[in-house]
């Protein structure tokens, strides 16, 4: 027997789903509070010693989050081609300008305190508000858009093609849908963010923090309501009505899928996936209350389930599907069809299961190091701040 023949390909195909969406949790959880506190900077921050502080809570981590990002760029290149080709061609000047938000922060915070200047500080403050605030509002856009359905349709030989130009296919991301699902992202980061300053910092800095995060916490909990309740009303679902071939070959052509009903039947058909969205609504509650308790290891414990939940709810009322197509429903990419072959994903099954834990070993061993709160003497008192 071949060694990858020892898991079946659908069962290989589900492991994969799985793992992309935890790439994506852990990307959200960890880099996502970088994104939150640089968003946060101008307002938590009121002298320059104060923003200082924010900055110093994250400066010595945020590269080492955004690992989880690579993961999953990477993760969706080899593992769902078709998606990563659909994606990034529909998404091309959306996906440039959160590279370039993300490009903006690190040379923020190289250059922000190069000049003794007022002016020259709060330009690169609000750059590194940018680059947090920016790239969390268009992940959600994105989401929001995937759930709407994608205007592509597919080729015979499975060429992705879109209508319109650049500019014409980036302001068609920007529906009302997706633009409330932007704000659930931003606002569920400004939450986190807040958490992770409440835990890292003191004094004016924390207390302005818990005051904005449980505004945004209120913020995330309404439109996430609201999103639910528009999927459920306003936005058709979509179905596979031919027979699923779950270890047949990845031509999404091969399926035949049609428009209709509901994304929310998949809590009639598998009742167990509400248990998402009561994490995402229990987490937020549970954090926003620990955020006017002043509580700090139990409020980012509480923002960490919420945004698990929130995120885990869009994939599982989704599945099968992970890019639904609006212009031809067959083109549409799902769990069985648009995957790389058997052998590819078990070498990179077996990978994920040597690397992944090191990675997480190593993270925690940096969270460790790295324990306890900046302070204005800590940023004023030595040059490795």
């Amino acid at each position: 027997m071949i060694l990858y023949e020892m898991i079946d390909f659908d069962i290989l195909r589900v492991i994969w789903w799985v793992l992309l969406g935890v790439l994506l949790i852990g990307f959200a959880l960890t880099d996502g509070f970088d994104m939150g506190v640089g968003a946060l900077v101008p307002f938590v921050g009121k002298t320059d010693v104060e923003r200082r502080v924010a900055i110093n809570t994250i400066g010595p981590i945020w590269e080492g989050n955004q690992v989880w990002f690579i993961l999953g760029g990477g993760a969706i290149f080899a593992a769902w081609p078709p998606l990563y080709a659909v994606s990034f061609s529909g998404f091309y000047l959306a996906m440039f300008a959160v590279l370039a938000a993300f490009i903006v922060r690190p040379v923020a915070f190289t250059y922000r305190s190069k000049r003794d200047s007022q002016t020259w500080r709060n330009s690169w403050d609000w750059a590194l508000f940018v680059g947090g605030a920016l790239p969390a509002l268009l992940f959600g856009v994105a989401v929001g858009n995937v759930l709407l359905g994608v205007p592509f349709h597919l080729t015979e030989d499975l060429m992705p093609m879109y209508d319109g130009n650049f500019f014409t296919k980036f302001i068609g991301l920007l529906r009302p849908f997706a633009i409330v699902s932007g704000l659930v992202s931003l606002s569920m980061l400004l939450m986190h963010g807040a958490a992770w300053l409440t835990l890292k910092t003191e004094g004016v800095v924390q207390m302005r923090a818990r005051t904005i995060g449980t505004y945004a916490g209120i913020v995330a909990a309404v439109t996430y309501a609201i999103a639910g309740v528009w999927l459920a009303l306003g936005v058709d679902g979509f179905q596979v009505v031919s027979e699923v071939a779950a270890n047949g070959p990845s031509n999404p052509l091969y399926s035949e899928v049609a428009r209709g009903g509901s994304w929310l039947d998949a809590y009639s058909a598998r009742p167990w996936i509400a248990i998402a969205p009561i994490m995402g609504f229990v987490g937020i509650a549970m954090a926003v209350m620990g955020l006017r308790a002043g509580r700090e290891v139990s409020t980012l414990l509480w923002s960490k389930l919420a945004i698990t939940g929130i995120i885990s709810s869009v994939g599982l009322t989704m599945f099968p599907f992970i890019l639904p197509s609006i212009v031809d429903p067959n083109s549409s990419l799902t769990v069985w069809d648009s995957s790389s072959s058997a052998q590819t994903l078990f070498v990179m099954l077996v990978a994920a299961v040597i690397f992944v834990p090191l990675i997480l070993a190593y993270t925690a061993w940096v969270y460790k190091v790295l324990w306890g709160k900046v302070t204005e003497e800590d940023v004023t008192g030595g040059h490795s701040y």
